[in-house]
């Protein structure tokens, strides 16, 4: 057999290798080469396109696109979204607002002089960990404000933060000195409080805003918890035997004390994981292929509520220390409840601190399925 021209092998060899006309041949008794009929090159580049529209496609309905090569994730749909900040800053701003009026009421109630001083010393903690906390909840909404107006950059969202925190801080003590007595009590309460509330910006400055808008959550709801608890002091020191002694009474406010702290980092911890679960439920519904977080967000979370507590101690002992001292200087007893609240509120911080950390991480636990596994080489074989 030669390649004889206008024979059908030289027609094959003879010309180059082409897509399928999809028209038909002029001349009807011309011969067609067989292997022209169908390319499976050509449909296999057509599937490889069909694959990139659906990629594409895929990743604008995610809030993703490629743009010169890259890929760019669009501020609005960003994985880290931390849901519900406005409610969040607006309650924590409502919660300050009601730890400075109760501390004011407290104080002109009680008689001029040493009744107020011992007040002021006592209302302190509670208006620290106020203002911290609404320091930290208007900051993340305003780093996630500024993320999604202005891009997700991490010295955006610091300095947004920071801006926001050292507002609250100023209108803290403005609130303070406008409407406190004005004296060295006074401008205490003010400075320390408007120092809280700029470290708590600070923290909200975090490129993490899920698990941070899960931190203030937990310390808002703590916070609550313990002013909620109160109402069953007496009956609890009731039950846990106290009578007219002494020793009864010590015995009694430790168990009270425990309790409180135990139920503050169970409530904690919930509070962490649900949020943490509602972020990740609403990022995979902006974004499917989100990560979803660690453990490790989870533990950090529910740790939180207890680090704020013991955070805000360190500020009330570095920028209230005069007042501490001037309280506990008024006589003996006064100087054995300053240093006996003192130790409770750093029993209670780390009481918080693992119980809610070990709550929100059994939590996240019980929600992993069961680690799949290999399949054995043998029967894969056989």
């Amino acid at each position: 057999m030669s390649n004889q021209p206008g024979s059908s092998t030289a027609a094959s060899v003879g010309r180059p290798h082409r897509h399928p006309d999809p028209t038909p041949p002029r001349d009807p008794g011309a011969a067609r080469d067989p292997g022209t009929a169908h390319d499976p090159g050509a449909e296999a580049d057509k599937e490889a396109q069909a694959d990139r529209a659906r990629e594409a496609e895929s990743g604008r309905s995610a809030g993703i696109e490629q743009v010169g090569g890259e890929i760019h994730t669009s501020p609005t749909e960003r994985p880290g979204y931390a849901p519900g900040t406005p409610l969040l800053a607006v309650l924590a701003i409502g919660w300050l607002a009601a730890m400075l009026w109760s501390t004011r009421e407290a104080i002109h109630s009680a008689a001029v002089g040493l009744t107020a001083l011992t007040l002021s010393a006592f209302a302190l903690p509670g208006v620290i960990s106020a203002a911290l906390v609404a320091g930290a909840a208007v900051a993340l909404a305003a780093s996630e404000l500024a993320a999604r107006r202005l891009g997700d950059r991490a010295a955006l969202r610091f300095a947004a933060a920071i801006g926001a925190g050292m507002l609250v801080g100023l209108g803290t003590a403005l609130a303070v000195n406008l409407t406190y007595a004005d004296n060295a009590t006074t401008n205490t309460i003010a400075g320390t409080s408007a120092a809280a509330a700029i470290i708590g910006g600070a923290i909200a400055g975090a490129r993490t805003p899920a698990p941070v808008g899960a931190v203030v959550a937990a310390a808002l709801g703590t916070l609550f918890f313990v002013v909620v608890f109160s109402q069953a002091r007496d009956p609890l020191f009731d039950l846990f035997g106290a009578d007219d002694s002494q020793a009864s009474l010590v015995g009694a406010a430790k168990w009270v004390s425990r309790t409180e702290s135990l139920l503050g980092g169970l409530l904690a911890g919930l509070l962490a994981f649900g949020y943490l679960t509602w972020a990740r439920r609403r990022a995979v519904r902006r974004a499917p292929d989100a990560p979803a977080p660690r453990w490790p967000a989870y533990l950090l979370a529910g740790a939180g509520p207890g680090l704020l507590l013991l955070l805000a101690e360190v500020i009330i002992r570095i920028g209230g220390r005069t007042l501490l001292d001037l309280a506990g200087a008024l006589s003996e007893a006064d100087a054995v409840a300053q240093t006996s609240m003192g130790t409770s509120r750093v029993d209670n911080g780390i009481w918080v601190l693992f119980v809610g950390a070990l709550t929100s991480v059994i939590l996240f636990g019980r929600t992993l399925g069961p680690t799949p596994r290999d399949e054995d080489p043998e029967t894969v074989e056989d």
